[in-house]
């Protein structure tokens, strides 16, 4: 497993870059987010990486942050997404926003990503709620940030609970997103979204 390179950056044609390594040149992929912050051609970089081996192919991705590789390793886990619509997902959003997104059921913002249409997002906002507790539990972010923002939702907690109920995710979904944003009380929140459905 290759987890960091470290060299000179040779070369920019996103999502492709080309970095020298003591004289051997590594092709890496990365997101638009990830080249916007990287140095010019010919300075000094840091890349923590996702090396993947397939039988036709072996791939190497890039990631200026720790953070930004550890939600593209739980995005390639969620069904149907691999590593293009990955990084195309990471182009798209900030660390801070795709959780933000996910918390808060935003189908709308995650169709705007490039090739996610309704069913793929609302599949995204499902699978990567449990995913996102579980990295965080396992401290695999590392600013203070991004997790405070996957701890501290009680939007979640809600939704989860109504799934436990016997409710389905995407209802579940649904009936938290229709609930006002400065409602902070999981146990609120669970009482409305109920309250709502006896309408």
């Amino acid at each position: 497993m290759i987890g960091r390179i470290s060299g000179t950056l040779i070369e920019k044609a996103p999502p492709e870059l080309l970095v020298d390594v003591g004289g051997i040149g590594y092709e890496v992929l990365a997101s638009m987010s990830t080249i916007y912050d990287l140095p010019q051609v010919g300075q000094p970089v840091v890349l923590h990486t996702h090396f993947q081996v397939k039988e036709d192919a072996q791939s190497l991705y890039g990631f200026v942050t720790k953070d930004e590789r550890a939600l593209f390793r739980i995005l390639i886990k969620v069904n149907g997404i691999g590593p293009k619509m990955a990084l195309s997902v990471l182009s798209s959003m900030n660390p801070q926003e795709l959780i933000t997104a996910v918390q808060e059921s935003q189908v709308d913002n995650l169709t705007k990503v490039p090739g996610v249409g309704k069913r793929t997002a609302e599949r995204l906002i499902v699978e990567l709620r449990d995913k996102l507790g579980s990295a965080a539990k396992q401290d695999l972010f590392t600013e203070r940030s991004v997790v405070a923002k996957v701890q501290a939702d009680p939007r979640q907690e809600a939704e989860a609970a109504l799934i436990s109920l016997g409710y389905k995710p995407q209802e579940a979904a649904r009936m938290i997103a229709k609930l006002p944003k400065d409602e902070s009380n999981s146990e609120s929140l669970i009482k409305a979204a109920l309250k709502g459905m006896l309408k």
